[in-house]
């Protein structure tokens, strides 16, 4: 397969812990939020960043962590009314939260994600709020703040608030031809199939993200550990005969069009061992994935 496993740390209930497991295995990649693991997630990871220097990090900006709003206020960067929604991407707070991120991972990042617009851009105005925050990422890159940045969003694209070509649009306008957006990060999985059909017919954001040089980060890949109870052998037989449930549901996500990293959160070795021996076998033929959509739908 073409995808490769990074390390999703929005569930690790050790963060530190879970990081340098995957790095002692071969991860290149591992993606955070200054709001997992109650706020600490970004400084869990400093000294793992430090001895691994060729892991690659992404981090996110938009919501707030609760234990930095009162210090966002006082440096004047998050309005009180920001403070109390939780999420916020004013260009003042974006460029706060990008500096203090860089100086909490102890380095570059190397693509920062905008988390979730849809939780607080109001409707009708989101072009606006995105080019905005891309303008903020932009100076951030020429600052060399951060390296890259990508849109993370679990319901954006399948509400239709926002598609890719608008991203590039819109990234265009605020950093020329030569912009920074490098990446999307959205669900996919058994029971985030539409992505995966719309790609098959050569529509949708991963087919968008793929022919336009966007690199795609395909999230919650096994929907927080509820796939693999759901996996029959029936539908095991259908799509990898002889893997495991969990593997099954990997060798879906990782074989959809367009798939560059398929994040998996996990500190458990032996899971993280198997998901990559899933990763790593050849891809799933568009046959398959389209019988895996019209038995599942979408």
């Amino acid at each position: 397969m073409t995808a490769r496993l990074g390390l999703g740390t929005y569930r690790c209930l050790d963060v530190a812990e879970a990081a340098l497991m995957a790095a002692c295995r071969g991860a290149d990649w591992v993606d955070t939020a200054p709001n997992y693991a109650g706020g600490h997630a970004e400084t869990s990871l400093t000294v793992i960043l430090a001895a691994y220097p060729d892991l690659c990090v992404s981090t996110k900006v938009g919501f707030v962590p609760a234990g930095t709003r009162h210090i966002g206020v006082r440096a004047g960067a998050l309005s009180a009314a920001d403070a109390e929604r939780g999420h916020c991407l004013a260009p003042d707070y974006i460029a706060w939260q990008l500096a203090r991120s860089r100086l909490m991972l102890g380095r570059v990042p190397d693509l920062v994600f905008v988390h979730n617009p849809e939780h607080a851009c109001p409707d009708g105005e989101i072009t606006g709020w995105l080019y905005n925050a891309f303008v903020a990422l932009e100076e951030a890159c020429s600052q060399q703040i951060i390296s890259a940045y990508g849109m993370a969003t679990w319901s954006g694209f399948s509400s239709d608030l926002f598609d890719v070509p608008t991203l590039i649009e819109l990234a265009t306008m605020a950093g020329g031809p030569n912009h920074h957006l490098r990446a999307i990060q959205l669900p996919v999985s058994l029971v985030h199939l539409a992505p995966v059909a719309q790609a098959l017919n050569g529509r949708g954001p991963l087919a968008d993200a793929l022919a336009a040089g966007l690199e795609v980060f395909a999230s919650a890949p096994l929907h927080g550990g509820e796939i693999p109870g759901l996996v029959t052998p029936e539908l095991s037989e259908l799509i990898a005969p002889g893997q495991t449930p969990a593997e099954t549901a990997l060798s879906v996500v990782a074989s959809a069009p367009g798939v560059k990293r398929v994040l998996l959160s996990t500190g458990n070795p032996e899971h993280w061992t198997e998901a990559t021996e899933a990763v790593g076998r050849p891809s799933l033929s568009p046959d398959v994935l389209r019988r895996v959509v019209d038995v599942l739908g979408t």
